[in-house]
This record gives C-alpha cells, sequence and structure tokens, in this order.
C-alpha cells in the first residue's frame, strides 16, 4: 500500500486518490495558436525510470489538487505538496 502525505489532511492511503497526469507540463499560453505547442502538452509524455513529478486529485478525501514525487521503479514516495510547491527532482537512473 502507498500512502501519500497530502498537504491539506495527512498521510491517506493512495486509493484515496486519483492519479491526473505528469506535473512537469506546462500549459502553452492560451492566446498562443501555435499548434505543436499544443499537441506537444496534449499528447507528448516522457517515460522517466526513477523519480518523476505527478498530479493526484485527493478524490476520497478533502478534493483538492496534490503534487507527488514518485520512483516509477519502485512506486516510493518520495515527497509531496501543494501543485505551487517547488519539490527538487532528484537525478534519474541511466543504467537499465
Amino acid at each position: 500500500m502507498l500512502y501519500i502525505d497530502c498537504p491539506y489532511c495527512g498521510k491517506r492511503a493512495h486509493d484515496e486518490f486519483t492519479y491526473i497526469g505528469d506535473a512537469t507540463k506546462k500549459r502553452p499560453d492560451g492566446a498562443e495558436k501555435n499548434d505543436p505547442a499544443w499537441v506537444d502538452y496534449v499528447y507528448t509524455r516522457d517515460n522517466p525510470r526513477g523519480p518523476h513529478l505527478e498530479l493526484w486529485h485527493h478524490s476520497l478525501g478533502c478534493r483538492e489538487v496534490v503534487k507527488v514525487l514518485r520512483n516509477i521503479l519502485t512506486h516510493e514516495i518520495l515527497g509531496c505538496g501543494r501543485p505551487a510547491d517547488d519539490i527538487p527532482l532528484p537525478e534519474a537512473e541511466t543504467k537499465p
């Protein structure tokens, strides 16, 4: 069982949360009419090996969005915070 430390209501089991997506993607400016930028934002995803920043929705709790740093290989939760928080991303493993 994974536990996510929600910054609003404390440590909770991960099944109270719903995965939203990659927290490293930056939404293009709304006035921008640059199709490749939007295609990249909507469809292109990295597949990192190791730590990854993700957004989770506490759907069975406070209903807030939480930023989670999770190791993709081990599923270890390395850090949690609010979406605006700066959670430092450690170096990803490069060897298989």
